[in-house]
């Protein structure tokens, strides 16, 4: 008899140096969105799923 197991992740989130840091983000409408329904300034948000080099542009915390 075979078990088999799976799991899906739907958004990954790490507290790194009293940031949100969204590693991963699988929601429909996006986890930043409800954090900041929820009160969390956008400042205290990394979308770390995009490159360094554009978050910048998402007006979301760069780091």
């Amino acid at each position: 008899m075979a078990i088999a197991a799976f799991m899906v992740v739907w958004f990954n989130i790490d507290l790194i140096d009293g940031k949100i840091w969204i590693q991963r983000d699988g929601t429909e409408e996006g986890i930043a969105a409800d954090l900041e329904r929820a009160g969390i300034p956008k400042e205290h948000i990394v979308l770390g799923f995009r490159p360094p080099e554009l978050r910048p542009y998402t007006g979301y915390a760069i780091a």
